[in-house]
């Protein structure tokens, strides 16, 4: 058979075609990788430092926590929330489901004060103050003593051994796959 120089160059380019775009395939998927791995370290690198999106992108230097200021206006929350239970029939103060949105604008409402004057939220003094709330409102709510007790033997049994049938079966078919595929290749 008779091959002309131009076709064993055709023939020749086109291999090395082949073998440039998977060259450039690779060198696309290490390049796509290698930026992953920055943008993962950036990422990695904000929330070790405890940065929200508003806080590491602000212009201006933080003001610092005015916590007289957090005091009496946590105070005033309280004032709001001693009212409101005021209407809570004192039958009723250990059931949430009597008082859960008093409760969720009284936390609200020490959030966001604590936001207004720079402090975070929960802070040492909003807990004490809302550890108090709790000790004038609910300490006659502490449950009886609770006695654990174990479940019947059958269910415990039933808990043990479907996990451990489970976890062989997996095994078991793990290794019957990589068999399977042994024997294929």
């Amino acid at each position: 058979m008779c091959v002309f120089p131009e076709q064993q160059q055709l023939r020749f380019s086109s291999k090395v075609r082949v073998d440039r775009h998977s060259v450039m395939d690779h060198t696309h998927e290490s390049a796509v990788l290698r930026k992953l791995f920055v943008v993962g370290i950036l990422v990695n690198v904000w929330m070790m430092r405890g940065l929200s999106a508003a806080e590491s992108f602000s212009t201006g230097p933080k003001k610092p926590c005015n916590e007289s200021r957090l005091q009496w206006e946590v105070e005033v929350c309280g004032e709001g929330f001693k009212r409101d239970m005021a209407h809570i029939d004192p039958q009723n103060r250990c059931n949430l489901t009597h008082f859960i949105s008093e409760y969720h604008l009284f936390t609200l409402c020490t959030e966001t004060k604590a936001h207004d004057v720079h402090c975070y939220w929960p802070n040492p003094l909003v807990e004490g103050f809302i550890i108090n709330i709790h000790k004038h409102f609910f300490s006659n709510c502490s449950m009886d003593h609770v006695e654990w007790v174990d479940p019947p033997e059958n269910t415990l049994t039933a808990l043990i051994l479907v996990p451990v049938f489970l976890t062989m079966a997996m095994i078991a078919l793990v290794v019957w796959c990589s068999k399977r595929s042994d024997n294929m290749a």
